[in-house]
């Protein structure tokens, strides 16, 4: 179904050569020029170094919980006009009744900011961010940021990157994206799905084989091989949306005339390029996935990765079960769970709600197999239901047309409008102890509603779109598409007409249009972002929470859907830091940063005695061995900093993107080695001398004492790979204060 090569190769006469194998014909350098990607960056770079990138975008995109934090800063920098198409979507605060006037407030701001400076407004429930921009924007060899992870339209031929707020502020300055030239790896995609096999069964096997040993960590994800060809877009777009969860930086996917059809159909053309790799391309690694052997998948909770087949979860449900609840004790420090065991009865596995939705489930390709397995069936009376969320406007308006929306409501299945909400806990939030199947980008604990720190916990699994309908129509019961007589087949070139009329009527287009003269209009919740200050010569930190789980995902170190009303307001949204994981941190965070107020002030401070106050400066730390995985909100890491937060302390982190904003909110992303050994515990303390001095200079290693209990000791703190921009961000105090000074 998927192999690895784990090994450099050259792509040579239609196959594979490994390159220690490959002989002198062959040459690396020469061979990575060959690539798809090597041409889009290059394209895009605006220095004279490819190994050291420096990227201007094409376009950029963000939705309603990240577009008002990224103006706010843009403008605290010196905003005068975005210098880029640029695509605000309300497809997150979509609901307006939480949290009184916030998230329509927002909208308000949103509409007013996109005619004050020249972008694009699109209203809520009209169109889910990446479904908007795959319709408006994604073309072959481009290249397009989001604040949002899941930002991929590689399908296209283009290479979109997900990123934290600060990295879109730099490039509304006129700044780049700066990134060391990264991994290439080959995606060689061979035969044809089965009919009852969709793409996110596909995606899956992908995660499930890349994620939990990082082998694409951070490179770049190159699709094409004879496959390509037996897909259609929808399909290619919904494994590529899913490629986020592998923790790669991006991906492309090669162009065929299956691609340029469908820019014909969305009335772009112009917008298509043929790309492939040429022969004798280099990849620093190969994975081959022949789609005939894959099968119906499940990621079963916490993680995308967590996956199995249907059929082998089906055959062994006791014991993987059993695991499941045996992870979830550990994980959320529980003596007891809700049980999934008891979802099985008379040796079947019986699911509670379902769910397809968003930018990966909600595809016309994916609902129309879903209604078609679901026609002239009943979901039953019984506790299980069915939601559906259409990915924009044009697609449901083509749904409506064809009578799709009529077989999923005469089936029982509530038809939702556009509206990201599912996937983080805004929408269809499971009972307690329910387990959901959605075909949704994510199952983390915490995201998709529950409360497991106030004995609220449920369970999200992922499936595709197929094999949901068919345990739809069977009550519940889970069942693989594959277990049905009458599996409906995706076609490559399945016919689609695309209608834009709600968007003309609704969208605000003002792309290269900027209105000075328009005021930003603010609601009450609507903050500026505190002052920081400058980076002391020397740091006593207190550890403020430690972490011993593998992996921290960003929905736990700030939840998602009822704080997202607050996204626009930093102190308010940083009273809910780690609120799921450690409720404490907040507290023991705010004391810290209240003893730094008083040094500032003058005042003496017990705890900085033996210590030279006027040089050395308070603050906290989170400890986590690998933080950072999922979501780009830069608020998992700018709550860390509005609550005093100096630094993280780490043994990797899990994604760029993460990193990255902890230095642009001036935050140390310490590196430590064997971190787990330490012991280190909330309350323990870490000096760190001279750390000003090693900023300014390029040293990437200080000695620092941890202070603990038991005593003392030497420990070596690392900052490998920081930039010399990176550096004066963090002396700077943040990014906001960086580009402040030369205003």
């Amino acid at each position: 179904m998927l192999q690895m090569l784990h090994s450099a190769a050259f792509y040579a006469g239609g196959r594979f050569l490994p390159a220690p194998q490959a002989g002198g014909q062959f040459d690396p350098a020469a061979g990575k020029q060959k690539t798809i990607s090597y041409g889009i960056l290059k394209a895009h770079n605006t220095s004279d170094n490819m190994e050291e990138l420096k990227i201007r975008f094409d376009a950029m995109a963000s939705h309603d919980i990240t577009y008002v934090g990224i103006i706010q800063t843009a403008r605290a920098s010196g905003l005068k006009e975005f210098p880029l198409p640029y695509v605000l979507t309300n497809c997150h605060n979509s609901l307006c009744a939480v949290g009184g006037t916030i998230n329509e407030d927002d909208h308000v701001f949103g509409l007013t900011a996109a005619k004050k400076y020249g972008g694009e407004f699109v209203p809520a429930h009209q169109a889910v961010i990446h479904s908007y921009m795959r319709e408006r924007y994604a073309g072959g060899g481009k290249m397009i940021l989001g604040s949002d992870s899941h930002t991929r339209y590689g399908a296209f031929g283009t290479m979109a990157i997900g990123e934290g707020g600060p990295e879109l502020v730099k490039q509304l300055l006129n700044k780049t994206y700066d990134i060391s030239y990264p991994k290439v790896i080959a995606v060689y995609l061979t035969g044809a799905p089965r009919p009852g096999v969709g793409p996110q069964d596909v995606a899956l096997a992908l995660v499930g084989a890349t994620f939990p040993k990082g082998y694409v960590k951070n490179a770049v994800l190159e699709f094409f091989g004879p496959g390509v060809a037996n897909l259609s877009m929808d399909y290619r777009c919904g494994i590529d949306v899913m490629t986020t969860e592998t923790a790669c930086l991006s991906s492309v996917w090669a162009t065929d005339e299956t691609t340029h059809a469908f820019m014909k159909v969305l009335g772009r053309e112009k917008d298509y390029a043929p790309l492939a790799p040429a022969e004798g391309a280099f990849y620093d690694d190969v994975i081959c996935i022949q789609l005939d052997k894959v099968e119906p998948m499940i990621a079963l909770p916490f993680h995308p990765s967590n996956a199995y087949t249907i059929a082998e979860f089906k055959a062994n449900m006791t014991d993987i079960l059993a695991q499941t609840e045996e992870r979830a004790k550990a994980q959320f420090k529980l003596d007891k769970v809700p049980s999934l065991l008891n979802k099985v009865r008379d040796g079947r596995f019986h699911v509670d709600q379902a769910v397809i939705a968003g930018c990966s489930g909600g595809t016309y390709q994916n609902l129309l197999r879903a209604a078609e397995i679901l026609k002239g069936s009943s979901i039953g009376q019984e506790n299980f239901w069915l939601s559906v969320y259409p990915g924009s406007m044009p697609v449901m308006q083509e749904l409506t047309r064809q009578g799709v929306l009529t077989d999923f409501m005469a089936a029982g299945a509530s038809v939702r409008s556009c509206f990201c909400g599912p996937c983080f806990g805004a929408g269809d939030v499971p009972s307690n102890g329910s387990i959901s199947i959605r075909h949704s980008t994510r199952n983390f604990p915490n995201r998709e509603g529950s409360k497991p720190g106030n004995g609220q916990l449920s369970y999200v699994a992922l499936m595709d779109a197929r094999s949901i309908a068919a345990t739809a129509r069977n009550g519940g019961v889970l069942t693989s598409a594959l277990e049905l007589e009458d599996i409906p087949a995706d076609r490559p070139g399945e016919a689609y007409s695309y209608d834009d009329s709600a968007y003309k009527s609704r969208v605000y287009y003002g792309v290269g249009n900027p209105q000075p003269e328009t005021e930003l209009v603010f609601g009450p919740n609507i903050t500026d972002w505190p002052a920081q200050i400058a980076m002391p010569d020397n740091l006593l930190l207190t550890v403020c929470s430690a972490i011993y789980d593998p992996v921290t995902t960003t929905d736990e170190l700030i939840p998602s859907g009822d704080t997202s009303s607050y996204r626009s307001n930093p102190l308010g949204l940083a009273e809910f830091t780690l609120s799921r994981k450690d409720p404490a941190y907040v507290g023991r965070a705010k004391a810290v940063k209240a003893l730094e107020a008083r040094r500032q002030a003058g005042v003496p401070v017990a705890e900085l005695e033996g210590y030279d106050a006027s040089r050395t400066g308070l603050g906290s730390v989170v400890m986590a061995l690998r933080p950072g995985d999922g979501s780009a909100r830069e608020q998992a890491a700018s709550c860390q900093r509005v609550l005093g937060g100096v630094a993280n302390l780490a043994q990797e982190y899990a994604t760029k993107r993460y990193r990255s904003n902890v230095v642009n909110w001036g935050m140390l992303p310490f590196i430590v080695d064997e971190l787990a050994t330490l012991d280190i515990q909330s309350g323990d303390r870490l000096y760190i001398p001279g750390i000003k001095t090693l900023l300014e200079g390029d040293g990437d290693e200080i000695a620092a004492t941890l202070l603990q209990k038991g005593g003392s000791r030497e420990i070596k703190l690392r900052l490998p790979g920081m930039t010399r921009e990176e550096r004066d961000i963090v002396l700077s105090g943040c990014l906001i204060n960086y580009y402040a000074k030369d205003l």
